[in-house]
């Protein structure tokens, strides 16, 4: 919850000089936007991560060092100290899908409500029970917006650590040498003509594109600072590059235009390496769109509408800052066959996911990610699984797991994982498995080392073992109960028994025996 150093570095400095905030820790560091990609360089920096180190922040910012300044500065965002602090009384974040849930509820609550006022308008009696049940369905509307609220809470502190930083910024700027102001106007000046001519390039090539109706279009590496509207009138435009640019919507500004909607034949779009914050919802009316790819950004979120893009077969949301994915993406993208979301603080994937038929590879890698949904189970296509690196936060994996008959890849390493589930020896297919970095102890490391044919027979046997234990133990219990039942029915007998012996001896010493009255 401390802002992070890599996005708020001088709020981060500042905050760590208030007596009453800790300096970030390695823990609380986040890998964000890494300047390689490569799994060797991902683990050689992760292995080397230290506290960030602001002495190269005072030596790019010398004048942080006066106290005045800094004195001025913590009285600027005294407000994110507070809100900080409240946030960690109330708790974490709730996810996404529990949000949309809450939501769908209070709905239903005051329809319910409404109906239950009706009711009791056209009644002239109180029911006792009514009053009851109406306050319990209006205490569990409270906890839902409760819930709503501490979400709320939590994005606008994000949005006011934003502001904070801009703040102190300002403040430093004020205080800076008058040569240093100079310096900035003179690359102002420079980049102001940079732009001119990034504009006239672009202008061109819309305009050629628009008079020969085309089908591909590549704006990749050109600086550009925004798309312009008039790209959607190119509604015969099947693939269009706009990565490795400087297009960066920051709360609530659009770079790429809602007329983005008009481009009713688009099949691909690579909006990667931008600084991209959003995505505007008119995306979800690209219907015919099949490959989308906006890694490499600073995504917190993708658009709910996203969902109705259900031609894609690809989605790479990669190296952003997502830490959800939309609660119904799974209804929707049903023909989806690769779903990318590494370096990214996604917490859970919605229950929905498990609709996605099609897919083939999920890579979660290096997430915060709490567990899985039982319904990834149903992911009967699915081959290739990477949940690497959620460290501490992943320690458990459903027995759904088993259910993944196309699983071939599954790469489960540097987690808290101390047990595979029993269901793990069904992976028939599965050929390449990594669980390195676990402390784990089902199967024993042994086991483990001697391949994943000995760890597939070692978990088949285990769950043979089990299956036969708990036939077993219903065997013995049906006996007990049969017995019980034979015991039941024999004591039933018996009592009837006697009832019918002692009737039968009653009756008889009332009659005149003529053998017992004659005379000896």
């Amino acid at each position: 919850m401390d802002p992070n150093p890599k996005n708020f570095p001088i709020l981060s400095y500042v905050m760590a000089r208030i007596p009453s905030m800790k300096r970030p820790t390695m823990s609380d560091f986040d890998i964000e936007q890494p300047q390689t990609t490569t799994p060797r360089a991902i683990r050689r920096t992760c292995s080397s991560l230290k506290p960030e180190p602001y002495f190269e922040l005072t030596e790019r910012m010398p004048h942080l060092t006066d106290p005045h300044l800094l004195a001025s500065m913590r009285s600027a965002v005294a407000d994110v100290s507070q809100t900080r602090s409240l946030l960690k009384t109330l708790g974490d974040r709730p996810d996404h899908e529990a949000v949309d849930i809450a939501k769908s509820r209070i709905k239903e609550i005051d329809t319910l409500l409404s109906m239950q006022l009706d009711e009791i308008a056209l009644s002239d009696k109180i029911d006792p029970d009514v009053e009851k049940r109406k306050k319990a369905i209006e205490h569990e509307k409270k906890m839902h917006k409760a819930l709503i609220s501490l979400d709320q809470m939590h994005e606008s502190y994000d949005k006011l650590l934003y502001d904070a930083e801009k703040r102190l910024e300002k403040i430093y700027e004020s205080v800076k040498i008058v040569g240093a102001r100079r310096l900035d106007s003179g690359v102002g000046d420079q980049g102001g003509t940079v732009t001119e001519e990034v504009k006239e390039e672009v202008v061109a090539i819309l305009t050629d594109a628009m008079s020969i109706g085309a089908k591909s279009i590549d704006l990749s590496e050109r600086r550009l600072p925004f798309l312009p509207e008039a790209f959607g009138k190119i509604r015969t435009l099947i693939y269009l590059n706009i990565s490795n640019n400087q297009l960066e919507g920051m709360h609530g500004e659009q770079v790429i235009p809602d007329s983005i909607a008009g481009l009713e034949n688009l099949e691909e779009l690579n909006a990667s390496s931008n600084v991209l914050e959003s995505l505007p919802d008119s995306i979800g009316c690209l219907h015919k769109l099949k490959i989308l790819d906006v890694s490499s950004n600073k995504l917190c979120s993708l658009p709910d509408s996203i969902a109705k893009c259900r031609s894609l077969i690809e989605l790479d949301a990669g190296f952003n800052r997502l830490t959800y994915l939309p609660t119904k993406i799974g209804y929707e993208l049903i023909y989806l066959k690769r779903l990318s979301i590494p370096l990214n603080k996604v917490r859970n994937f919605p229950t929905s996911i498990g609709d996605m038929k099609s897919l083939q590879l999920l890579d979660a890698h290096f997430n915060e990610l709490r567990g899985l949904p039982k319904s990834i189970g149903k992911l009967s296509n699915l081959e290739i699984l990477n949940l690497g690196s959620n460290f501490s936060d992943l320690t458990e994996l459903p027995d759904t797991l088993g259910d993944l008959i196309s699983l071939r890849e599954l790469d489960v390493s540097n987690n808290q994982i101390q047990a595979l589930p029993l269901t793990f020896g069904r992976l028939d297919k599965l050929t390449k498995l990594n669980i390195d970095q676990n402390p784990l102890v089902i199967p024993p490391k042994k086991v483990v080392e001697q391949g994943i044919g000995s760890v597939k027979v070692f978990m088949a046997q285990r769950w043979f073992d089990m299956l036969v234990e708990e036939e077993e133990r219903t065997r013995r219990e049906q006996e007990m109960l049969a017995q019980a039942s034979w015991l039941s029915r024999s004591t039933s007998w018996l009592a009837g028994a006697v009832v019918g012996a002692a009737g039968t001896l009653f009756v008889g010493g009332e009659r005149d025996d003529p053998y017992l009255d004659e005379e000896r």
